[in-house]
């Protein structure tokens, strides 16, 4: 089934995505507004047609990119990447959540089936070994960098 990309305006692809799944058509099957692409929707339909019908009538849908995608193509939008992906044992790191918010750490684990990383406060006194969610934390430097 062929894959196209509807063109949106600037942060509206969830509300396009949204009023695409409400119209109900039988021709579309599948609507995708991923977060890391931005003014797109990936929309899968049984041909293009629709779309000449009904992006008229939905505010913020541009038109749609000639050509179709696969799933292929697609595919890496629809997997979750983890929160540590990225964050290498050493990097010098911010709390960016919890109690510890805004202080500085140095990354001393990585568990990355737990999504989890465990990390040493720069100020404490006494070095503690703090385990914080990997969406806690925001890379400031890197030693592979």
């Amino acid at each position: 089934m062929p894959i196209y990309a509807v063109k949106t305006t600037a942060s509206q692809e969830r509300t396009v995505a949204d009023m695409l799944v409400n119209r109900e058509e039988e021709s579309i099957h599948a609507v995708l507004a991923p977060d890391s692409l931005t003014s797109y929707v990936m929309v899968e339909a049984d041909d293009a047609t629709v779309f000449d019908r009904i992006l008229d009538e939905i505010p913020h849908a541009r038109g749609i990119v000639p050509g179709e995608s696969s799933i292929m193509e697609v595919e890496h939008f629809l997997s979750p990447k983890p929160d540590v992906e990225g964050i290498a044992e050493g990097d010098i790191v911010e709390l960016i959540a919890g109690p510890f918010k805004g202080e500085k750490a140095q990354v001393q684990r990585i568990d990355e089936s737990k999504d989890q990383v465990t990390v040493e406060l720069y100020e404490a006194t006494v070095p503690i070994p703090v385990t914080v969610r990997g969406d806690q934390i925001r890379v400031l430097d890197s030693e592979e960098r």
